[in-house]
């Protein structure tokens, strides 16, 4: 058994997951492996027969995480057996639960985290959004070696912040089964958010699939899990719309680019199944108030995949933080996309009882995450789902005023490299990117790691993204966060650094700048300086980008009041810029946050 988990996680493959975890007579073994404690002994009792899905339903629901108070912490990293969906799969856990324990934390406190390794393989865990050492950060090969089979590794920093963040493996793919949790750092001072009740909402994606298949299926049909796309139904409906000559020849296009305006997410429901605090949506997370009461929601995005888009039908939300920051708080919103690894609390009250739907919709409309707010122990409603998104040109950096987009003139039609994807009739795009004091020439090329480059990407700070425009409901964006605090470091940048984000979707292959991780070169910071990142999108998908170790001062419109974030959205076919101050030595991990992208979409950055 130990070497089929060995076998599984490294990617080597004589039998199927399947074939592998079951025995002869069909039977599921569990004789070497313990149901995981955290999915509540109603889940437990129900993975073993014992209860009706009924009767496990209303036990698990009610079920919180647990919570440990720090300033010392005792965790375990260990396989154990799940049951989401009716099979029994083997899972990554934080102390036997997943998610795992909420650490609660204060600010200005010297903390200690002891986290032993029970599994048959080398782990680790990052302190996702944390500002610490980089020997503490908890990334393989660059704050440590990791953490090997049967050792405890000990982690101490100091709170220096506080706010909502979370934890996550930073090994392979184990933060897809199941190994994250979250972190409440209370402040030192009095919060100058006011609330009555406390909850995390910790979204996030389950596969019964091991994730290796995950990412070979995906190498091999990148549109493997898209069940989405254009049907003879959808022309039928494009031609009532803009008639036959427009929908040919819209059709006509995205056929050339070999592209298709459905590629909204690389795994969706036909495979996941969405979370919300560990909880299945036909479970349902719940938590109780009493009508009046301000309600504190701390949401975070620990999913592996999955963007979310949030909203609570009957409730207006007020906006009080992002990414465990304070922000000016910004009310009367009724949804908010939450990007994989970003954080956003909130602040609800409702003024009647009875029971509130937290509604959490995949970016695709595949599936959801669900909860509620419940003052009467009753679970609320599902509200619809929204139509599934549909990319437009400016999601392909082509949204040009004047620009015939019928004819598309000025691409050609195909790749020289007969890989497929949108080329552009200006060969390849040069780029001056700052390596140093001095500018240095990039030249991106379209090619086997690149099949496409945006013609005219604009920073759409106000644009909610695509499924979200033009709903009828009030959408965050990010040119209404503002820092609570004014911004520390008011000087101008000294240098830009500008990176590209591509990729060839048929290959699945992610970069910066044409560039995968093994082939790069580290970005060097030097100490002190205050630098420029702008991100400019180049394919068709969003990406959450995350730089370890040093904020991110999004350039939202206000200098005196940058937003600081760990963790920002770089939508398709734009670009964004941010501030950072290289005030954190080291060697510090920049990469996208989407798991099976990270492989190639990664960067070491270097402070010195």
């Amino acid at each position: 058994m130990l070497k089929t988990m060995k076998n599984r996680y490294s990617g080597n493959y004589s039998k199927s997951h399947d074939e592998n975890m079951i025995q002869q007579d069909g039977r599921f073994d569990v004789s070497r492996r313990r149901f995981v404690q955290g999915l509540t002994t109603g889940g437990v009792l129900a993975g073993l027969g014992m209860l009706s899905p009924q009767l496990m339903a209303a036990a698990s629901a009610m079920q919180e995480i647990a919570i440990l108070d720090g300033p010392v912490f005792d965790l375990t990293i260990d396989e154990v057996v799940v049951n989401f969906t009716g099979q029994r799969r083997v899972a990554t856990a934080i102390n036997g639960s997943i998610p795992g324990p909420t650490l609660r934390m204060r600010e200005g406190d010297d903390i200690t985290i002891r986290v032993t390794n029970n599994m048959s393989e080398s782990s680790s865990i990052h302190w996702h959004g944390l500002i610490l050492p980089s020997n503490m950060d908890g990334v393989p090969g660059l704050s440590y070696a990791g953490i090997r089979p049967g050792e405890t590794y000990v982690y101490r920093f100091k709170a220096v912040q506080n706010g909502t963040f979370w934890y996550h493996s930073h090994s392979g793919f184990q933060e897809q089964t199941g190994m994250y949790g979250s972190i409440v750092i209370e402040p030192r001072k009095s919060d100058p958010v006011r609330f009555d009740r406390d909850y995390v909402i910790l979204l996030s994606d389950w596969t019964d699939e091991d994730p290796h298949r995950v990412y070979a299926k995906l190498k091999k049909m990148s549109d493997y899990y898209n069940r989405r796309e254009r049907t003879v139904f959808d022309f039928a409906a494009e031609v009532r719309k803009m008639g036959l000559k427009k929908a040919i020849e819209s059709r006509a296009m995205w056929n050339r680019m070999r592209m298709s305006d459905r590629d909204i997410s690389d795994v969706t429901a036909y495979t996941y199944t969405f979370l919300a605090n560990g909880k299945t949506p036909n479970q349902g997370w719940m938590g109780a108030f009493r009508p009046g009461e301000k309600i504190r929601l701390r949401f975070i995005n620990g999913s592996a995949m999955t963007f979310f888009d949030v909203r609570i039908p009957g409730l207006k939300m007020q906006v009080v933080a992002s990414d465990g920051q304070y922000i000016k708080p910004v009310h009367g919103i009724d949804e908010f996309r939450i990007a994989v690894a970003e954080t956003y609390d909130v602040i609800v009250q409702p003024q009647h009882g009875g029971s509130y739907p937290i509604f959490a919709q995949a970016i695709d409309r595949s599936g959801y995450a669900f909860g509620t707010l419940s003052s009467n122990g009753q679970k609320a409603a599902v509200p619809p789902m929204d139509p599934a998104p549909i990319l437009t040109h400016a999601d392909m950096g082509m949204s040009m005023e004047g620009m015939d987009h019928g004819s598309m003139a000025g691409m050609k039609h195909g790749m020289s490299d007969g890989s497929g994807g949108m080329a552009m009739d200006h060969g390849s795009m040069r780029y001056d990117i700052n390596a140093g004091l001095s500018k240095s020439r990039v030249k991106i090329k379209l090619g086997p790691q690149v099949d496409m480059l945006a013609m005219n990407p604009k920073v759409r700070l106000d644009d909610p993204g695509v499924g979200l425009r033009n709903n009828g409901r009030r959408v965050l964006t990010y040119a209404d966060i503002q820092n609570l605090y004014p911004t520390r470091d008011r000087r101008p940048p000294n240098r830009e650094i500008e990176l590209h984000l591509t990729g060839n979707m048929s290959r699945y292959m992610w970069s910066f700048n044409g560039v995968k991780f093994n082939d790069s070169k580290p970005i060097g910071l030097r100490y002190g300086e205050r630098v420029r990142f702008t991100l400019i999108n180049d394919t068709m998908m969003n990406h959450p980008i995350h730089l370890h170790g040093m904020w991110s001062e999004l350039e939202s419109g206000n200098d005196g009041y940058l937003p600081r974030k760990h963790t920002i959205i770089a939508q398709p076919g734009a670009k964004i810029s941010y501030l950072v101050t290289a005030d954190a030595k080291g060697q510090w991990a920049y990469h996208c946050h989407l798991l099976y992208h990270m492989k190639g979409m990664f960067r070491r950055v270097v402070v010195a």
